[in-house]
């Protein structure tokens, strides 16, 4: 087995900067964002939903907050760390505050990051009906109705419990119905996947550009022993993609989102919905607007502290 080594960037910076920052090491191909931010110390969810693991207060910053980035080491690291400082400076020309702007480096191991999860992470429960296992915990349903998905989290990071994912887990408990056929555009780790087919989906088609994460779904996908319900493809959002379903979800970046919404349409069913999440409030009208000039009827958008979600809906002969 080859134990791959990963460079660990670190860059101490502000809440204004966090989607612009985020979205560069997307970009530039990172295999996985962490955010330690000192809000999280005293979020009121761990209280709704229970808690994940217990926090370290003294790895958050005191001001601002941390975006660690993953990176596979190898001879060209010092070259693409140049790029990520000289892009990341050029924000200040937008006028983007980018706070202490200091960025350290580290080498994890990857048997160092799985064990280190398997020290923290431990059942949740997300929305109302599901709640996430990690593989390596034994874990009894509280009631019957209860929906159990099994997650080993691995190098994409996805737990299931950030703002974002909870909202799109909350949108598709509204709207799907038995047997729909549904896509998910940046599968991640595969967590809405999976809980569509539990919520009633007939079949997923999972869809990332990023090969960790494609490798990640597919894993959790065969752990919850759902091979023949959820089809899963390496692909940028959802080019070259033909097919039409009932409902696509979509949880990345609001930059990103504004890029899938023709696709999106061209491929749902006539009053078919498209939950997307991982907006921020400032981007929130910018989406709004490209949906609605594309023809959708925007049902409701949700917010969960900065995060923003919406639901909107292809209407029939809208174009």
């Amino acid at each position: 087995m080859i134990i791959l080594n990963w460079i660990e960037l670190s860059i101490h910076t502000t809440n204004d900067a966090l989607e612009p920052v985020t979205n560069i090491l997307n970009e530039i191909g990172t295999n996985g964002v962490v955010i330690e931010d000192p809000a999280d110390l005293s979020r009121e969810k761990r209280d709704v939903f229970g808690e994940v693991y217990e926090l370290d207060k003294t790895k958050y910053p005191n001001e601002g907050l941390i975006i660690k980035s993953y990176f596979l080491q190898n001879d060209r690291w010092a070259e693409t760390l140049e790029v990520i400082r000289l892009r990341i400076n050029n924000l200040k020309q937008y006028k983007i505050n980018l706070g202490k702007n200091k960025m350290t480096t580290d080498i994890v191991k990857e048997e160092d990051w799985e064990n280190e999860w398997k020290k923290y992470f431990k059942p949740m429960k997300v929305t109302n009906r599901i709640t996430i296992v990690p593989s390596w915990e034994q874990y009894k349903k509280t009631s019957q109705d209860e929906l159990i998905i099994t997650i080993d989290p691995g190098m994409a990071f996805g737990t299931g419990t950030h703002p974002t994912t909870i909202l799109s887990l909350q949108a598709l408990e509204k709207v799907i119905q038995p047997n729909d056929l549904v896509m998910d555009v940046g599968i991640g780790s595969g967590i809405l996947s999976i809980a569509a087919v539990l919520l009633g989906a007939k079949h997923v088609y999972g869809y990332d550009l990023d090969e960790v994460a494609v490798s990640s779904s597919k894993q959790n996908r065969d752990s919850n022993h759902l091979e023949n319900e959820i089809t899963i493809k390496q692909n940028d959002l959802l080019k070259n993609v033909d097919k039409r379903v009932n409902i696509i979800v979509s949880n990345i970046l609001a930059d990103i989102l504004l890029r899938l919404v023709d696709d999106a349409w061209n491929n749902l069913e006539d009053a078919g919905y498209f939950i997307t999440s991982g907006i921020i409030e400032a981007k929130q009208q910018f989406l709004i607007d490209k949906l609605l000039n594309t023809g959708f009827e925007v049902i409701e958008t949700n917010q969960y502290e900065n995060w923003v979600s919406i639901i909107a809906q292809k209407k029939i002969n809208s174009r």
